[in-house]
C-alpha cells in the first residue's frame, strides 16, 4: 500500500528555480530533500511535495534523457487559486519571474477560470479557479 506521494521535476539551476517559484507564492520545506542540487517544494493545503532536482541528478534516477520541453509537454501540473484575481496574479507573476505564457486567463468548460504558463525549464503549469 502507498503512504506518500510526490512529483519529481528536472531543473537546470536549482537556485533560479527556487527563486521563480518563491516569486509566484510557492513555499519550500526546510527539511529533507533540500541540498545544493534539490529542493522540496510544498504545494496546496494538502502539502503535496514537488521535488526539484538538477538535471544531472534527475537523469541518474531515470537512466534516460529528459524530455525536451521546447518541443513537447510531458505533463500538465494543475493547482488551484482562491479566486479569478488570484489566477490573474499568479499568471502575471510567473511571466514577470521569467516564465512564459501564450495563454490569456479565461473561462474554460463553464466552471473553470484558468491559465497555463511555463516555468524556467518549460514545465507546464495550469492555475485554476473552479466555481463551487
Amino acid at each position: 500500500m502507498t503512504n506518500d506521494f510526490w512529483l519529481n521535476l528536472p531543473v537546470k539551476d536549482i537556485n533560479r528555480s527556487k527563486a521563480f517559484f518563491n516569486l509566484i507564492g510557492f513555499k519550500f520545506n526546510d527539511g529533507p530533500g533540500n541540498t545544493n542540487t534539490s529542493a522540496a517544494m510544498i504545494v496546496g493545503n494538502k502539502n503535496t511535495v514537488i521535488m526539484l532536482f538538477e538535471e544531472r541528478m534527475f537523469k541518474g534516477f531515470v537512466n534516460q534523457e529528459i524530455a525536451d520541453t521546447k518541443d513537447s509537454c510531458e505533463v500538465l501540473l494543475s493547482f488551484s487559486a482562491s479566486s479569478k484575481d488570484g489566477v490573474d496574479e499568479i499568471a502575471r507573476l510567473a511571466v514577470e519571474a521569467g516564465g512564459a505564457s501564450n495563454h490569456v486567463p479565461k473561462e474554460m468548460e463553464g466552471y473553470m477560470y484558468g491559465c497555463v504558463f511555463s516555468d524556467l525549464d518549460g514545465h507546464k503549469w495550469n492555475v485554476l479557479y473552479m466555481k463551487s
